[in-house]
């Protein structure tokens, strides 16, 4: 009769190499032979752990990492890789916790011979949670700058209509139009929240989807302009200039008017005193396109941070908004094949620009 198989017969390499290949892994790496017993423990793990492989090697798996559900219950009593399904092979990445708390992600691998063999061994794949945390505090930080941002236009939308139903009598018909005015643009403010949240959730998985067609430079930026001073700015403030060979941008033309929205909104939110919208043909690298400028008169940005200006959340010196307008920007920019990037204005200030290569021949 042949014997039975052992942890030994699973090794297809010699032990030497096997180690020395676990030792290079970027994740923790445990094993434990059919009875459960550790027999290597990879340098990346005892990190993990912050136990070195002697407190483990030669001891119960099941001793020296007493995995918990976070239910407080036993998970190797629930996944019982000994005595439970045969045909179980392991187990997919679970969020498991040691009992002082520590949080690790485990995933498991039931080596059996055959399809529903006895167990010969058992490699356990063992990485931190501060990737998971870090995700955790971004989901976390999102929802804050959803309930911040929801939270002012639904409290003046809730209170101008409670107001005019109560005592509609009660107003003139020019205070009537004053309250909903002030509910229209408070919709309008909630409409682009909610579209800047969607455009992060389609730029993060790579969802973003851009239609390219020629679209008039001077046009858009006056446009801004426009709704700029429709909304009591001075017209004297802002300049546009569109130099020969600039007057044409081959873009998305929805996605690129909320990349010169966000471009001046910031602007307006920092300068001093004047915004300056600019156009002009730009080569890189071989290819040929149209770099689009937006400078204000401000304090600028120092060149330390300006990485940090195009990442979620970033706020400056007044801490106004989402924090994701430039995030936008270089997501809506880099999803046409260009790129941002932020450079000092020549009279003090910031210039945002934006490069959008030329319609393909």
């Amino acid at each position: 009769m042949a014997a039975s198989p052992t942890s030994e017969s699973f090794l297809t390499v010699p032990v030497s190499s096997a180690s020395s290949a676990a030792q290079m892994l970027p994740d923790g790496l445990i094993t434990a032979d059919a009875t459960g017993v550790v027999a290597s423990v990879n340098h990346r793990a005892e990190q993990i752990l912050g136990r070195p492989a002697a407190e483990l090697v030669g001891h119960d798996i099941r001793v020296v990492l007493p995995l918990e559900t976070r239910n407080g219950e036993s998970w190797w009593t629930i996944t019982d890789p000994w005595g439970g399904l045969s045909i179980r092979t392991g187990h997919r990445e679970k969020l498991l916790l040691l009992p002082d708390g520590t949080e690790l992600l485990i995933t498991a691998k039931y080596l059996r011979a055959g399809n529903a063999g006895p167990l010969g061994a058992i490699l356990l794949a063992v990485r931190d949670a501060e990737a998971r945390r870090r995700a955790e505090h971004d989901h976390a930080a999102l929802i804050s700058t959803i309930a911040h941002e929801l939270r002012s236009p639904l409290t003046g939308v809730k209170g101008f209509t409670s107001t005019l139903l109560r005592r509609w009598d009660q107003f003139t018909e020019e205070q009537r139009i004053t309250m909903l005015e002030a509910i229209d643009a408070d919709a309008d403010r909630l409409t682009r929240l909610i579209t800047d949240l969607l455009d992060v959730s389609r730029i993060d998985t790579g969802k973003l989807r851009i239609h390219e067609i020629p679209v008039l430079t001077n046009a858009m930026l006056t446009r801004h302009v426009e709704r700029a001073v429709a909304a009591g700015h001075d017209r004297d403030e802002f300049t546009i200039s569109v130099e020969e060979g600039a007057e044409e941008i081959y873009a998305d033309s929805d996605r690129f008017d909320q990349v010169i929205s966000n471009l001046v909104e910031n602007a307006i939110r920092h300068r001093e005193s004047k915004v300056v919208l600019s156009a002009k043909p730009y080569t890189v690298n071989g290819q040929s396109g149209v770099v689009v400028s937006v400078a204000d008169d401000g304090p600028g940005i120092p060149a330390a941070q300006r990485r940090a200006v195009f990442g979620r959340f970033w706020h400056g010196p007044s801490g106004t908004g989402t924090g994701l307008g430039l995030y936008i920007v270089k997501g809506i920019v880099e999803a046409h094949g260009g790129w941002a990037e932020i450079v000092d204005a020549g009279e003090g200030g910031a210039v945002v620009r934006v490069f959008l290569p030329g319609e393909p021949s």
